[in-house]
């Protein structure tokens, strides 16, 4: 509990920080960061939260001993998709300038997410062998 007391002190400190500071300075523009602001809030709760929301519903179909695996490479697909797709779509990229973003990032993002795959595919093979062999014994992670 000390340390959720701590994370919202901190956290509440550094707002107010942030407030202060735009506030005070005078190159920034109010109406543009309300705009940025309303953009991130619809951004993130129109957006993302309905794909998270639709991403779980789907996930309850999935059986029970699988379930926490699939979780877990869902949730990194996303994240390493989140990282990586701005650099596979070439964001920042020069034309006059071949060193910057100068690997093939795409093809790097989809032998990540392929590896994602696998590895998924390989522990739910394993929980389900492990599962016919011990039919009585509840799989770890299940409840």
């Amino acid at each position: 509990m000390k340390t959720r007391t701590g994370l919202i002190v901190g956290g509440c400190l550094l707002m107010a920080y942030a407030v202060v500071g735009a506030l005070t300075d005078t190159d920034v523009a109010p109406g543009g960061v309300l705009l940025f602001l309303a953009a991130v809030l619809v951004g993130h709760d129109v957006a993302w939260m309905a794909a998270v929301l639709a991403v779980g519903v789907a996930l309850t179909r999935v059986p029970p001993l699988y379930r926490p695996t699939i979780r877990t490479a869902v949730l990194t697909a996303a994240a390493v998709t989140v990282v990586g797709l701005p650099l596979a779509l070439g964001f920042g990229r020069a034309a006059d300038n071949a060193s910057v973003l100068p690997l093939p990032y795409g093809r790097n993002l989809a032998a990540v997410l392929l590896v994602v795959a696998a590895t998924t595919l390989l522990v739910c093979v394993v929980r389900r062998r492990q599962a016919v062999r011990n039919p009585k014994d509840p799989p770890s992670g299940v409840r």
